[in-house]
């Protein structure tokens, strides 16, 4: 749905698997299906429209064969977690994912950068008090750019989208020092491109790509993802 995000999803993936060849990396069926309504103006407006294709979308990836599958866009969550129980393979959770990341690599807590429709489903916020990990808010003024910084890579405006981030982000640590959770998956990019310290931040592409990795390598045989 994103597709900078998937590309550099990808790109993780294959720097995390256990492999020394070719032959070794797990075999990847790529639906990248950009044409699916925007997800947080869904959200916003409580309209369903992302929910069928993005179901069809993980069908029709199980029928191309997947064992794993694997959704490298945040917000799409609050529908995958809608179908989820009527697929047939399991689904690493994005979201489990970073927030297990994150309790390891920061455990007083962090703030959540993500898109608005994310932030809004509650997605973090409720599994982060399940964990009772403490996961800072953005105010209004800092969530729109944050928003902003997110479309701004989408539109392959990266540069633009990094320095958007930057000024988010620092007025959040002007707040509270804490790590960022990049909970949207084009923030990991805009971080980046931001020239931010890595260790002060908390990926969910990376977090998505270790779990998934964790999970294709623990048979013996590498199973094969669908994303």
């Amino acid at each position: 749905m994103g597709p900078a995000a998937t590309a550099e999803f990808l790109r993780l993936l294959a720097l995390r698997v256990p492999a020394r060849s070719d032959q070794e990396h797990p075999r990847i069926v790529l639906l990248s299906e950009p044409s699916i309504p925007d997800r947080t103006e869904a959200l916003l407006a409580g309209d369903d429209t992302p929910l069928r294709p993005i179901r069809d979308g993980l069908r029709t990836l199980v029928s191309w064969g997947a064992d794993l599958l694997a959704v490298p866009c945040n917000t799409a969550h609050a529908y995958v977690d809608r179908v989820s129980a009527q697929l047939p393979v399991p689904l690493v959770h994005i979201v489990d994912a970073t927030l297990r990341m994150a309790r390891l690599a920061s455990p007083p807590g962090a703030w959540l950068t993500a898109t608005t429709g994310t932030v809004a489903s509650g997605l973090y916020q409720e599994r982060a008090a399940g964990l009772g990990y403490p996961l800072l808010v953005p105010d209004e003024a800092e969530q729109h750019r944050i928003h902003h910084a997110a479309s701004l890579v989408k539109a392959n405006r990266t540069d633009e989208g990094g320095e958007v981030f930057a000024s988010a982000v620092a007025a959040l640590w002007q707040r509270d020092p804490r790590p960022v959770v990049t909970a949207c998956t084009e923030l990991p990019i805009a971080y980046a491109a931001a020239g931010l310290p890595p260790e002060a931040a908390v990926s969910s592409l990376d977090a998505l790509a270790t779990a998934c990795a964790d999970e294709l390598y623990r048979a013996a045989t590498p199973l094969r993802i669908a994303v």
